[in-house]
C-alpha cells in the first residue's frame, strides 16, 4: 500500500483547489442558499464538466476512470469550500451500472441519498431530479415527492431539510451488495469533506489569529491560541491520513475496518478544528456573517445520513 501522493494526484488536487477556491466564496455559498435545494445548477454543470461525478465511473462508460484514492482527494478540497447540494450522493450514483438516469456526469442531473426512517427528512428535495432511498440491503430510486413540510429552520442554512410523510416508492435497483457500497462509498467520501470543512476552518482561524491584536499584540502570538490552532492542526492531519489509508485500501479491496476509523477520527477532527476556529474568533466567531459557523453546521450534518458516525462506532467497537 503505498501512501505517498502521485504528480498527478497532486495536481488533481491544485487545479480542483484553484477552481472551487475561485468559484465558491462566501458570496456564491450564500447565493446557493437562495436556489431550489440550495443547489447551483451552473456550479454542478461545471463541476461536472470537471469530471467531479464521473471521477469514480469507467472512461468507457464516459467517466474518469479514477479511483477512490483521487476520489478522497476531490472530496477534501469540496469541503475546503464548504461546495452546497448532494455532492457525495450524486457521485455515488453515477457509480451504479443500469441506473437509468441521464445527466448525472456531465453535472445536468442531482442525486440525493437518503436512509429509510420514520420521519424521514431528506436533505436538498427541491433540487432533486432523483432520489436513492436505502432501506436495510435494498436500493429503490424514486422521484422527489411533492406535498412535503419543508423544515423552517434547518440546521445548516446551506442544507435545506424536508420531511416526509412516508418513505417514497420507486423502482428496485440491482447490484452485487450495493447499499452496503454506497454505505461505504458515502462514509469514505464524507469522511474526507469533513477534513476539508477542518482545514477550511483552521485556515480562517489561524489567518485571524495573525492579524487580530489584543494588549498591542497579534492573538497568535499567545501561548494558548497557538495550543489550540495546533492541536486542530494536528488532528487533522491525522484525520487526512485515516482518509487516504482507508481509500487506498478500499482501491486495493482491503478496506476492512479502515473507513469506519477514517470515519469516526475526520469527525472528530473536523469537530475540533471547527470549534477552534469560532472560539480563536471570540465573540466575532458566532456571527451569522462569518462562515465558521458553515463549516461547523456542516460538519454536524455529515455526521448524519447514510452511515453515520455513530454506526462507525459500533462497527469498530463490534470488531474488538
Amino acid at each position: 500500500m503505498d501512501l505517498e501522493p502521485t504528480d498527478d494526484q497532486n495536481t488533481l488536487r491544485d487545479e480542483l483547489r484553484r477552481f472551487v477556491s475561485a468559484r465558491v466564496d462566501h458570496d456564491a455559498r450564500w447565493a446557493a442558499a437562495a436556489q431550489p435545494g440550495a443547489v447551483d445548477r451552473d456550479l454542478w454543470r461545471e463541476l461536472g464538466s470537471m469530471g467531479v461525478f464521473g471521477l469514480l465511473v469507467a472512461e468507457d462508460a464516459g467517466g474518469v476512470g479514477l479511483g477512490w484514492a483521487e476520489a478522497a482527494i476531490v472530496f477534501e478540497e469540496l469541503g475546503r469550500a464548504a461546495v452546497p447540494g448532494p455532492t457525495i450522493a450524486t457521485a455515488l450514483a453515477a457509480t451504479i451500472d443500469g441506473l437509468g438516469l441521464d445527466g448525472i456526469v456531465d453535472g445536468t442531473a442531482v442525486v440525493g441519498l437518503v436512509e429509510a426512517a420514520d420521519p424521514l427528512f431528506v436533505e436538498h428535495l427541491d433540487g432533486l431530479d432523483a432520489l436513492l432511498v436505502l432501506d436495510g440491503g435494498s436500493v429503490t430510486l424514486a422521484d422527489p415527492p411533492t406535498g412535503t413540510t419543508p423544515v423552517e429552520h434547518p440546521l445548516d442554512p446551506l442544507t435545506p431539510l424536508t420531511m416526509l410523510g412516508a418513505i417514497p416508492t420507486g423502482r428496485a435497483v440491482e447490484g452485487d451488495d450495493l447499499a452496503h457500497q454506497l454505505r461505504a462509498g458515502s462514509a469514505l467520501l464524507g469522511a474526507a469533506f469533513q477534513v476539508g470543512l477542518g482545514a477550511a476552518a483552521l485556515e480562517l482561524g489561524t489567518d485571524y489569529a495573525k492579524d487580530r491584536e489584543q494588549f498591542g499584540r497579534v492573538i497568535g502570538s499567545f501561548q494558548a491560541v497557538k495550543h489550540i490552532l495546533a492541536d486542530a492542526a494536528v488532528g487533522l492531519e491525522v484525520a487526512r491520513a485515516a482518509v487516504h489509508a482507508a481509500a487506498v485500501a478500499r482501491d486495493e479491496r482491503a478496506e476492512g475496518h479502515r473507513i469506519a476509523t477514517a470515519r469516526i477520527v475526520a469527525s472528530r477532527a473536523a469537530h475540533t478544528a471547527t470549534e477552534a476556529c469560532i472560539q480563536v474568533h471570540g465573540g466575532m466567531g458566532y456571527t451569522w456573517e462569518l462562515d465558521a459557523h458553515l463549516f461547523l453546521k456542516r460538519v454536524l450534518v455529515l455526521d448524519q445520513g447514510p452511515a453515520p458516525v455513530h454506526a462507525a462506532v459500533g462497527a469498530v467497537a463490534a470488531s474488538l
